[in-house]
């Protein structure tokens, strides 16, 4: 049994499905047959029975009284004296289970004990009993058995015969004829049926699996190619789980090729900011290099500044390569083993002691109020300090950042140049740094970091002008003013 259902396992998907709708069909079909075959049996039956009944009038009494008076086992060989069909078998039947077989019969009925039982139970077997039942030669007939003092009307119970019991039959040689060539009509229509069925479901299956079979050449395209521009096309109204399925796969397909367009954009940003500083970096190590060579020595002044340039462009490398990292980071998926409860002001408080060594000339007035949020707790150190890192490297000399921490909203508002408003939707890309901030020191990527550490953290962030000039970087973060029962 295992091995027949690993088979059929084995077997296409379209195969299997033939095979179930095949075998549905038959087993509907089946069962229509077989009741259809024992409803006609019945009516048959029925039909045969009510002719019996309507054969046992009660004329046959005096017809057949004389079977019992000179009673035999053999009909005699004479003409049909008697008004009955000559494809009747007429009996009378003694309590013994002797049968006295009437001239006219066309056999002699085995006689079973229901047909003595009858003859005993005659005031209470009332129409008497249709049995089946065969003739000496082994013939099937249907047999009404009858007491006789049911048939004679006007005599009362018991007085005329009470000894004995009409028997007739009738032959179901023609009646079992028409329910086996019934039955061979069914099975023949059912074998049809089932084809029919199996052709039909395979014609179905395969209707209804050519979009499988566009969605796998469509796979192993891309598995072969890597050709991630492959759609598969799906009707708009379409709704079944077929176009669910090719839909999903546009667009798994779609995200995919995003990301990777992303990640060649990614690796191409990377290595057009890293070739300046390290163009730049060769270029004042070949001076070196070739002062040391040809033993002229560079001018002290000329000699620092050298060096200088090379320690600025070494830490700008170094803070290119960290952004990177926390980004690749960021894009590899946000863990939920990193997530951790945190403090946001403290968070905001270390961020503010980093921003006033950065920027001590400036004033910074900061209201934190108690804000507990989920993150995790570097990545989002990381943010608040680029935010503030933008604020003081765009404060002008002697200015003031405003810092608000209230009902899980940061506010950092400064009063530099601000952003103009064409350059706003832009802020947040990898890279993307505004005309007038290209001189300036960074990566590009500092607002790229706040905005996907921000968005995994389930907050959001934004840039708005500020009124009267400078920028407001607004953060908002779900969480709660008190803080968790395992942490008070």
């Amino acid at each position: 049994m295992k091995s027949v259902v690993r088979r059929i396992r084995s077997l296409p998907l379209r195969a299997r499905l033939s095979m179930l709708v095949a075998a549905a069909v038959a087993f509907g079909v089946a069962a229509v047959s077989v009741t259809c075959w024992f409803i006609v049996q019945g009516k048959l039956y029925g039909q045969v029975d009510d002719n019996l009944r309507a054969a046992a009038q009660p004329q046959l009494i005096s017809q057949v009284q004389g079977a019992l008076q000179n009673c035999t086992q053999t009909p005699p060989q004479n003409t049909n004296t008697f008004d009955v069909k000559k494809t009747f078998y007429l009996q009378l039947v003694q309590d013994d289970g002797t049968p006295c077989v009437s001239a006219t019969s066309e056999g002699t009925v085995k006689v079973t004990g229901h047909d003595t039982d009858v003859i005993k139970n005659a005031t209470t077997s009332g129409d008497g009993i249709i049995r089946n039942g065969t003739d000496t030669d082994g013939n099937a007939v249907r047999v009404l058995t009858v007491p006789l003092t049911v048939i004679q009307p006007g005599v009362r119970q018991g007085q005329l015969y009470p000894g004995a019991a009409l028997l007739i039959a009738v032959p179901l040689k023609s009646t079992q004829a028409t329910l086996n060539e019934l039955a061979l009509v069914l099975l023949l229509v059912s074998g049809v049926g089932v084809l029919g069925a199996g052709a039909a479901g395979l014609a179905v299956a395969r209707a209804g699996l050519r979009p499988v079979d566009k969605l796998t050449e469509a796979v192993e395209h891309v598995a072969r190619t890597e050709d991630l521009s492959i759609r598969i096309p799906v009707e708009e109204d379409s709704a079944d789980e077929i176009a669910r399925l090719s839909r999903s796969f546009n667009s798994m397909t779609a995200s995919l090729a995003n990301s990777r367009e992303l990640q060649q954009q990614l690796i191409a940003d990377a290595g057009h900011e890293l070739r300046t500083p390290l163009t730049s970096l060769r270029t004042n190590i070949e001076l070196l290099a070739r002062s040391e060579e040809t033993g002229r020595a560079i001018p002290p002044a000329d000699r620092k500044a050298l060096l200088s340039s090379v320690t600025a462009q070494m830490t700008e490398l170094a803070s290119l390569i960290g952004d990177l990292q926390t980004l690749s980071r960021s894009d590899a998926g946000h863990q939920a083993d990193r997530l951790q409860v945190v403090a946001l002001q403290e968070t905001v408080d270390a961020a503010l002691r980093r921003a006033r060594l950065r920027g001590p000339e400036l004033t910074i007035r900061a209201d934190v109020q108690p804000w507990y949020v989920r993150a995790e707790p570097s990545g989002l150190e990381r943010a608040i300090v680029n935010i503030l890192d933008n604020a003081v490297k765009f404060s002008p000399e002697g200015g003031t950042i405003d810092v608000t921490l209230l009902d899980g909203q940061l506010t950092v508002r400064d009063h530099g140049p601000g952003i103009p408003s064409e350059e706003l939707p832009h802020v947040f890309d990898r890279f993307w740094r505004s005309p007038s901030a290209r001189a300036l020191p960074g990566s590009g990527l500092g607002l790229s970091i706040v905005a996907r550490t921000v968005q995994q953290s389930g907050g959001e962030v934004s840039l708005t002008p500020a009124a009267g000039g400078g920028t407001v970087a607004t953060v908002r973060l779900p969480g709660a003013s008190m803080p968790p029962p395992e942490l008070s």
